[in-house]
């Protein structure tokens, strides 16, 4: 079924839904991990993409999603401010320069973000370009095309928007906004001149079926950016006591996302970090992207030790000029 698989995507077809629950069901893991490696570098070679994250503003969103720890309808502990500190901004993005990360995205808590706070975004967009070579990334909420194309005018080249989940179970992890309504964003994105990044957190009760369907998804949308989140139940939140997700789970969800998306840079984000070590076997699973540095409101691993590995695991981590980079 393995070889099936590698056959049709190496012909240019893509796996439809039933071809991807026989594999996700029938396949042996080990195998299907050394596939879905084999097909990554087959196609992306050895480039990893590696792109870290300031969270530019903290809590009191007003949506309701059950993994978040910054609704400000649960009392999960956390810092709350309305923009970040223009000089620790600036101190993180020169870190991350420094480490040969290539781009960077401000997060902001909120359904959106208004004129004015995109404007004092900005001065940090402009700030940032000053002192780095660093790639521009936003992580901002919904956008109507004129807070898009205000961002594009800041320098931002991708806009990223999880869908969190596929659209069937979407209901189930938050009400106060829709999945269509995430879609709309990344369209909205995409017409002013954007690329995209979504993807999804695994492990919030949803089924292998479920992930397959948001991996198919993504690929309609034409995401070529995907980040992979594990939960991290965190208290107060209704998520807090969900039963942590295997590393076995993942790693068949990793290798399956790629299966399903052969072209996209598969990026584990959110959540790595509790399989300590063993988490970088999900970089010999498919994925051959990361977040790096810590996360919005949970520790990342660190960064030099996450260089060290994937350079162990055979990937090149020179990053190119700003110029030879979408």
């Amino acid at each position: 079924m393995i070889e099936r698989c590698v056959q049709i995507i190496e012909e240019g077809g893509q796996l439809d839904f039933e071809q991807a629950m026989v594999l996700a069901e029938q396949a042996d893991l080990e195998a299907l991990c050394r596939a879905a490696d084999k097909l990554c570098r087959d196609i992306h070679g050895k480039a990893f993409d590696l792109c870290s994250i300031i969270n530019a503003r903290s809590g009191r969103c007003s949506e309701d999603c059950s993994y978040c720890a910054q609704s400000s309808r649960y009392q999960a502990d956390i810092s709350c401010y309305d923009q970040i500190d223009r000089e620790t901004a600036l101190s993180q993005a020169r870190e991350n320069d420094s480490y040969g990360v290539r781009r960077l995205s401000l997060v902001t808590a909120g359904r959106s973000q208004k004129h004015e706070q995109l404007e004092a975004m900005g001065e940090l967009y402009r700030g940032m370009a000053r002192e780095t070579d660093l790639l521009f990334c936003a992580s901002m909420g919904f956008l109507t095309p004129e807070s898009a194309r205000q961002l594009v005018a800041f320098g931002v080249r991708r806009y990223h928007c999880n869908l969190e989940t596929c659209r069937e179970f979407f209901p189930s992890v938050c009400t106060t906004h829709s999945w269509q309504e995430k879609v709309e964003t990344l369209k909205t994105a995409l017409a002013a001149g954007m690329d995209l990044c979504s993807g999804g957190i695994i492990g919030m009760g949803e089924t292998l079926a479920h992930r397959l369907e948001l991996a198919i998804e993504l690929r309609e949308l034409g995401v070529l950016s995907i980040p992979i989140n594990i939960l991290s139940p965190i208290p107060g939140t209704p998520l807090a006591n969900r039963e942590p997700i295997s590393l076995d789970e993942v790693l068949r969800s990793v290798a399956l996302f790629r299966f399903i998306n052969p072209n996209a840079v598969i990026r584990i984000a959110g959540g790595r970090g509790r399989f300590a070590d063993n988490q970088y076997r999900l970089f010999a699973a498919g994925a051959n992207g990361a977040i790096v540095g810590d996360y919005l409101t949970t520790m990342g691993s660190g960064v030099e030790r996450d260089l060290a590995e994937f350079t162990k695991l055979g990937f090149d981590l020179a990053r190119r000029k700003r110029g030879e980079d979408a």
